[in-house]
């Protein structure tokens, strides 16, 4: 009998986890060996337990996935990361796969989707989600000088793209309705620090006031608005 693929499960919501511990289960040929609620942890669990695949969420607390994917990989670059998020636009796609991740799947796949892309990455393959790989076409197709010529090729990475994953926490979490001081105690940053990460992150998306992060967030899908009962 061959043996087991390893899976590490990195994500900070555990109903989440719950759901994909639950829905691997039943897959004999997958075994859970671990699970992270931050990017750290993650970082932490994988070089210790040298997993063959790493689910990785991209926004998590302590550390993003970007930044956490990197750092695994540098460390031990057999082990495969298979991105599951809900973000589909294509810089978030972009940036995954520069960092190193082998496949990106989104959180609303068909449960046969990631039974697919698990076994595709383990085998040394590359694996997006139907939607996603459409981005990356698109994108493609476009090319950098789509829509303005010469000076587009200048600025191919996107505002969002550029910023840095403490610049995502800090967006994210402000856009939650955090105030400064509440983000620097959640990701143990001072907060002189975090006005800083602010201040850097305004000025690249070109934002001017909290309901404009609030405005960009919602468009990104960063956060969702609530549903209204009545």
């Amino acid at each position: 009998m061959r043996n087991k693929v390893s899976v590490l499960l990195c994500d900070d919501h555990t109903l989440f986890r719950e759901g994909i511990k639950a829905i691997l289960r039943d897959e004999p040929s997958i075994e859970i060996v671990g699970e992270a609620d931050n990017g750290r942890d993650a970082v932490s669990l994988a070089l210790r337990l040298r997993p063959d695949i790493i689910l990785m969420d991209i926004a998590m607390p302590d550390l993003g996935g970007f930044e956490a994917t990197r750092l695994i990989l540098r460390s031990n670059p057999k082990t495969k990361v298979l991105i599951l998020t809900m973000y589909e636009e294509e810089e978030v796609i972009t940036r995954c796969l520069r960092a190193g991740a082998a496949g990106y799947v989104l959180k609303d796949a068909p449960r046969a989707h990631l039974i697919h892309a698990i076994d595709v990455v383990h085998k040394g393959g590359q694996y997006l989600s139907p939607r996603a790989l459409k981005k990356v076409v698109n994108q493609h197709v476009k090319g950098p000088s789509y829509g303005k010529g010469a000076e587009s090729a200048k600025s191919a990475a996107t505002d969002y793209e550029r910023l840095s994953d403490r610049e995502r926490e800090v967006l994210k979490l402000l856009a939650d309705g955090l105030a400064p001081k509440e983000i620097a105690t959640r990701l143990l940053l001072s907060v002189k620090t975090v006005d800083a990460h602010k201040t850097n992150m305004m000025r690249k998306l070109d934002l001017h006031d909290r309901s404009a992060v609030i405005k960009f967030a919602i468009q990104r899908k960063l956060i969702r608005l609530p549903s209204v009962k009545k």
